[in-house]
């Protein structure tokens, strides 16, 4: 006869993470039908969420913050490792069904979830703390890829508090992120970036785990960002308000050197080159061949 197990002492149960089934039972539930205005492509992979939260390398004390959660696919592979989940949604349909879902699905996880119906482009610490919620150390999603850049850009600038970033984006945008200095797919998003930390892919993502199937490929991007006290150049607003207008500038017309693309900027191409010649960058230059180290320097920042 079999004995009855003692459960009495087991831990939290892990969440019930949503497969091809679940996700199309749920759109049906909402009526949802997922729109490119809104970026929406909902993961179905339980590996693939899986293998999101382990390449963020968020754990026990990890207060992630979560954009586009959607029908909660990450959600759930976030409450099963973090300390606790801001989820940031636009649509009031998704927002409204999420907490039952994780109820359902996570019930000993429920807790740790904060859901915050709003636009991410708008959201601010303010917001947060109205909300209940912690400041995030970590930002982990599957970002709606119409606004990808913008939104990680906002989150970063106006969240000190996030110290790593593992995002899902289109894969060209991934690649764009991570380029290096030279390269033709270097660009604003790129610096821009990189002003705050160390960038890389962490990996490519294809289309079959999403419903629908989006028609190109996804890639992960980590951003660990500079440790507080021993950043290299400081990445509060003064000094990005000084940066960023110099990157806008130069790569508003690729192909003109960097006398000429700042010359409006600085008032004239003399201006210009002077302040280029100052920060020891040469003029006849072009925007792709500077590194964000180079910006910094050419703004008087450091």
């Amino acid at each position: 006869m079999d004995t009855p197990q003692d459960t009495s002492h087991a831990g939290p149960r892990p969440a019930a993470l949503l497969g091809p089934v679940e996700i199309r039972q749920l759109a049906e539930e909402l009526d949802i039908t997922p729109t490119k205005k809104l970026g929406q492509n909902f993961v179905h992979d339980p590996n693939t969420v899986r293998r999101i939260v382990s390449a963020a390398s968020v754990g026990a004390d990890d207060d992630v913050i979560e954009v586009g959660p959607g029908l909660g696919s990450l959600t759930l592979a976030l409450l099963d490792t973090v300390r606790s989940v801001t989820a940031v949604e636009i649509d009031p349909r998704l927002a409204g069904r999420l907490p039952q879902t994780v109820a359902d699905r996570a019930p000993d996880h429920a807790d740790r979830l904060t859901l915050i119906l709003q636009d991410a482009l708008t959201v601010m610490p303010a917001d947060l703390r109205t909300a209940g919620a912690p400041e995030p150390t970590a930002l982990v999603a599957n970002l709606p890829y119409n606004v990808s850049v913008p939104v990680l850009l906002h989150l970063l600038a106006e969240f000190p508090s996030i110290r790593r970033v593992l995002v899902m984006v289109q894969a060209e945008v991934a690649d764009r992120l991570a380029a290096a200095p030279g390269s033709k797919i270097y660009g604003v998003p790129s610096v821009k970036a990189a002003f705050y930390g160390d960038v890389r892919r962490a990996g490519a993502i294809g289309t079959n785990v999403f419903w629908p199937a989006p028609k190109i490929d996804s890639g992960l991007v980590r951003i660990d960002r500079f440790r507080a006290g021993g950043e290299p150049w400081p990445i509060g607003a003064e000094s990005r308000a000084a940066v960023f207008p110099l990157v806008d500038a130069a790569f508003a017309q690729r192909r003109k050197t960097l006398r000429a693309a700042l010359s409006g900027h600085y008032g004239s191409g003399v201006a210009a080159e002077e302040a280029l010649r100052h920060a020891g960058i040469e003029p006849g230059l072009r925007g792709e061949k500077l590194g964000v180290a180079d910006f910094v320097r050419l703004a008087g920042v450091v």
